[in-house]
């Protein structure tokens, strides 16, 4: 069965165990068609087995052009200096999206073959990775195993993972954790002078390497320091990526670089490249409280959708179970956070306890595991609380383990919570679910290839099949070193047989600043003062209909209301004389946001069955049958609403990239 959505606003997603799909109707035998992309096949039969098929099915002639893109060149090509033929255009080998530990370990790595751009939306540290407080998941304990993990991995994912992937991940972990020390890394070490080994929820043993309860900012701080040093890494703060430069290469598409806003000089700056790196995070600011920083508004997973990439999994958003409930605290903040102050798992792994208002501990009644059940479970059980009690958060109490102990192990928390008036070496700390993290995004292979070639994806914004329906707590930074240094040598490869054409700037047309001068001051700041307004609308339409528990009459009903927001807000702008190629910071999040929001809904509205971080009311059971990812496809370029298509159109149709 296939169900429609709004004209205007249709994305395909594809549920392919069921064969049902959200968008146009499709002939049954599109799924077998010959239609196959030239470049990067994924691996058969496990993770991408339905990905071939979805990658086959007719593609609703979205952005088709007759481009001749890329040749490859039988001897290698050299690396090219930075380039800069204006203060406008730059041309290097590679360009990293996103500045957090995938971006920067990949930098690293790249840089010893050619010159590299990484491209950071505010300070090079501001990313969800400085706010990583628990640590990284790694097999060094002796009496610890990768089977284990792997295990644990697999039982906290709902067995949606894919296993080769999580193996993968598993064994080359601790190689990673051992990269890191060498380059300056500092965790903690226990009395016995090895490393201290923390647990965490759906842990089965101790595995958790951290930095007491700053562990991302800790590895930030190493590999920002090494990538400052390095001389053939350019970084450019506060640049925003609005879209990427694509071409066709027959059937395939072709990733060039990309086009940023310089939110400093408001000026838009192009990056021309061999290869491209998306490691530009999550999109947590889809609701309305999110343990992310304010950069994480989903630009990563919104331009490679916009760019034909297939993306996967979004339905499965995790939300952390326990961030800091303002309101319980004896002096509330004076002014709202920008993001929820993250109350790490690290606190329940070392025997905190949950309890509600009545002083009741309530996580006995719905897991065995208790306080160490996995996040999906401890978040759910929390929402049921609240619902049923009326309360606006629980608590979460560890004053009965030593104080030093505390002190030792949760310093910034402690600090943190004795600034609002609250001791937790005596007192219980109020938390609440906020959303944390996406399991779902840009669909990569084991080197975090993406369909598109020359786009690689790595950390959160891509989806390499190893978290399936939810994630292990302190398994994202495990995935995002392992899957950079993983696409290191099919980067490296690409760009050794790749030479930039170094008039290829001009093949797309450039998006156009909006300013006061153009539009106007009073119409400038009423579409500002408007686009406030609705991002705050649909972070509660998000939390309201798509949260911890949903229904396929609440998912319909966020649908629809999301359309007629977006519909309301593109109908202002470009009635007061908005444009398609216009960009403002403000608005291009805004549009990012209504893109991951809409792809939250179509991939949930897809999968009818409750698995992980999913639950449905009307489907409450695993469904054997539906363990399959769930994949979404690009709307079509002649229909789609503006968060949907991309500013830039090819301008012409000679090579961009010769050998």
């Amino acid at each position: 069965m296939a169900a429609n959505v709004s004209a205007g606003r249709n994305i395909h997603a594809f549920y392919l165990a069921g064969q049902v799909f959200r968008g146009q109707s499709y002939r049954q035998d599109s799924w077998t068609s010959g239609f196959t992309f030239k470049a990067n096949p994924f691996r058969e039969p496990s993770w991408s087995s339905g990905v071939s098929k979805a990658l086959k099915a007719d593609r609703c002639g979205c952005y088709s052009r007759a481009v001749s893109a890329i040749s490859e060149s039988s001897k290698p090509c050299t690396s090219i200096r930075s380039v800069s033929v204006s203060s406008s255009t730059k041309y290097y080998d590679f360009t990293v999206i996103g500045s957090g530990v995938a971006g920067l370990r990949y930098a690293l790595e790249v840089a010893k073959q050619g010159t590299v751009a990484v491209i950071t939306k505010d300070e090079p540290h501001e990313s969800n990775t400085n706010y990583a407080q628990g640590g990284v998941s790694a097999v060094l304990c002796p009496l610890d195993s990768v089977e284990s993990h792997v295990q644990d991995t697999m039982v906290a994912g709902a067995h949606l993972s894919d296993e080769e992937t999580v193996r993968v991940v598993c064994t080359e972990g601790p190689e990673r954790i051992r990269e890191l020390i060498a380059m300056g890394a500092s965790f903690d070490h226990g009395e016995d002078g090895n490393l201290h080994l923390a647990r965490e929820g759906g842990h089965s043993h101790h595995r958790i390497v951290h930095a007491a309860d700053m562990t991302g900012r800790e590895i930030e701080r190493a590999l920002l320091e090494a990538v400052l040093n390095d001389p053939n890494i350019s970084v450019f703060k506060h640049h925003f990526a609005i879209d990427l430069l694509t071409s066709q290469d027959g059937v395939s598409t072709v990733c060039h670089g990309v086009d940023t806003l310089n939110i400093k000089t408001n000026e838009v700056v192009r990056f021309i490249s061999k290869v491209t790196l998306l490691a530009s995070g999550g999109a947590g600011h889809i609701y309305p409280s999110t343990t992310n920083p304010l950069v994480a508004t989903g630009d990563g997973m919104a331009m490679a959708h916009r760019a034909e990439a297939v993306i996967s999994n979004m339905e499965f958003v995790q939300f952390h179970p326990t961030a800091l409930a303002d309101e319980g605290l004896p002096i509330k903040p004076q002014t709202a956070r920008e993001n929820a102050f993250l109350i790490t798992e690290a606190v329940r792994g070392d025997g905190g306890i949950l309890y509600n208002l009545g002083m009741e501990r309530f996580m006995p009644v719905y897991d065995e595991r208790a306080e160490l059940a996995p996040r999906d479970v401890v978040a759910r059980s929390i929402d049921d609380q609240l619902k049923k009690r009326k309360e606006k958060y629980v608590l979460l109490d560890i004053s009965h383990k030593p104080r030093e102990k505390i002190l030792t192990h949760f310093p910034n928390i402690a600090s943190e919570c004795l600034k609002h008036g609250l001791d937790i070496t005596r007192q219980p700390i109020p938390v609440v679910p906020a959303a944390h993290y996406m399991c779902g995004g840009v669909r990569a292979d084991l080197h975090g290839e993406t369909n598109v070639v020359g786009l690689f994806v790595a950390g959160e914004v891509a989806c390499t099949g190893l978290h399936g329906a939810n994630r292990l707590a302190s398994n994202s930074l495990l995935e995002a070193l392992v899957f950079a240094r993983r696409a290191v040598q099919p980067s490296t490869d690409l760009m050794k047989r790749t030479k930039l054409d170094l008039s290829a700037s001009e093949k797309w047309t450039r998006p156009v600043v909006a300013t006061a001068r153009s539009l106007g001051d009073e119409v400038l700041s009423k579409i500002i003062a408007l686009t406030k307004e609705v991002r705050r609308e649909l972070q509660e339409v998000m939390w309201k209909y798509v949260g911890i528990v949903r229904s396929t009459i609440r998912l319909n009903t966020a649908e629809r209301k999301i359309a007629e927001l977006e519909a309301k807000w593109e109908t202002f702008m470009f009635v007061h004389g908005w444009e398609q190629t216009l960009v403002a910071l403000e608005a291009c999040e805004m549009r990012n946001l209504f893109c991951c929001a809409k792809l939250v809904v179509s991939s949930a509205l897809a999968r009818h069955e409750s698995r992980g971080l999913h639950y449905m009311t009307d489907f409450p059971f695993v469904e054997e049958s539906k363990r399959i990812p769930t994949i979404i496809l690009p709307s079509s370029p002649t229909t789609a609403s503006w968060s949907s298509r991309r500013l830039q159109n090819i301008s012409s149709s000679s090579s961009l990239i010769d050998c």
